[in-house]
């Protein structure tokens, strides 16, 4: 097993420009086309985003919603349908399958791909671990049959005991004798199991596997696992992916360390780009425990490393097959700009573009349209089982600067262009 955290970092090689922060502009592509950003949505759905997105603006009501909802689901109180009907539409494919199928053939005609996530969390026991094993085998086996699905999401919580993941992190080497605990030594192996078998099927399939990011407490194991599979599945190309969440002060770093390993060890890295999902827990934990923050000390921090991350993957292009799964215009155009300049076309095997389903429609579309590989992130499940995931877009909707205020102007914007 690889311990990563035995290798040095090294450093970057990304230009000086990106480094410092400087983003040239990219001239034919623009964002603020909403004619082709909401094509997809009626006048009914667009109208239904506006005071859904409205509504999200509303802080103390978001606050009262985070922690109302999952109680009231769990007691019986029926506000499933309201849930369902108002943030569930914006942000999941369905609560099976088959729904999520018919937004899959919609985006599809618009050139939007796919990122297919089976968004239960947080379920414990071994039983509901084999449980999502196998629902992401039948995910990637339903993903196989779809002309633009080629990606589904994976997160290891979903096939581990979290408090497993946590141990492993202190004590990474679980299988050199370090840690010797019979019981756990047999746990991992079952994860490892999953996790194989779900790849597995995933390479027969040519269906990529975009393993999510966890907290930093966990990430150990979880990168280590990660690039086990990629030495096994990756060696003529990028069938597993990790997630690099670059508002940690250390993952520019990783990926350069990732790469240098996928070098060695001759296998393609394949690599999700990200910014991140877990700062207030994360710094929260830091200060309670007297340990320094692994997130950055300010956007600008973070911005500056996703960039140049972007950088390094488009020089390395060729071992590196890499997922821009941001929200940020600029670092979208950047990557466009870095290809074009490298006389690389934008729908590079290499390269993909990514947001979640029910934001940004003003990247993906319009990235489309231009010819990008780009998709869509869509959980489906039942509604009891993916609340976690809606609060967190409820959260994030309410929280993130200027994020509810730019939806809404552009939804303003396309409801003023419809006269409707």
């Amino acid at each position: 097993m690889l311990a990563l955290k035995t290798f040095s970092f090294f450093t970057s090689t990304t230009s000086t420009d990106i480094r410092s922060g400087i983003v040239p502009p990219v001239m034919n592509i623009s964002f603020d086309n909403t004619e082709n950003a909401f094509a997809y949505k009626s006048n009914k759905e667009l109208k239904r985003a506006r005071f859904l997105f409205k509504t999200m603006g509303i802080q103390p009501l978001v606050d009262l919603g985070v922690r109302l909802t999952p109680f009231a689901l769990k007691i019986g109180i029926p506000v499933h349908g309201l849930v369902r009907n108002t943030i569930g539409k914006q942000f999941v494919g369905g609560e099976d399958l088959a729904e999520t199928a018919k937004v899959g053939s919609i985006l599809g005609k618009y050139n939007v791909q796919v990122i297919l996530d089976y968004g239960v969390e947080g379920k414990e026991g071994e039983e509901n671990f084999e449980r999502a094993a196998d629902e992401f085998v039948r995910v990637i086996e339903y993903a196989a049959t779809q002309p633009n699905i080629p990606f589904i999401s994976v997160k290891v919580t979903g096939l581990a005991r979290f408090e497993l993941l946590n141990i492993l992190d202190e004590a990474p080497r679980i299988r050199s004798g370090i840690h010797d605990n019979e019981a756990e030594r047999e746990e991992w192996d079952r994860v490892y199991d999953r996790m194989y078998r779900i790849c597995e099927v995933a390479a027969k399939k040519n269906i990529g596997v975009l393993i999510d990011a966890e907290e930093s407490w966990i990430q150990d194991p979880v990168d280590r696992l990660t690039m086990e599979m990629m030495e096994i599945f990756n060696k003529e190309k990028a069938i597993v992916y990790n997630t690099i969440q670059l508002y940690r002060h250390d993952r520019l770093h990783f990926l350069e360390l990732s790469h240098r390993i996928a070098r060695e060890k001759n296998f393609v890295l394949g690599v999700k780009l990200v910014r991140g999902a877990y700062m207030e827990k994360e710094r929260e934990r830091a200060n309670q425990k007297n340990y320094t923050s692994p997130i950055q000390k300010d956007k600008e921090s973070s911005d500056k490393d996703y960039n140049a991350a972007v950088a390094f993957c488009v020089d390395n292009i060729d071992r590196i097959a890499f997922i821009v799964a941001t929200h940020n215009e600029e670092s979208n155009l950047l990557t466009v700009d870095l290809m074009e300049k490298k006389g690389l076309p934008l729908n590079h095997p290499h390269l993909h573009f990514s947001q979640l389903y029910g934001m940004s429609d003003h990247i993906t579309f319009n990235l489309a349209k231009a010819g990008c590989s780009v998709s869509k992130y869509l959980p489906f499940g039942p509604i009891k089982d993916v609340v976690p995931y809606l609060m967190r877009r409820a959260q994030e909707n309410s929280s993130v600067s200027g994020q509810t205020g730019r939806e809404l102007a552009l939804i303003h914007k396309e409801i003023k262009r419809r006269g409707i």
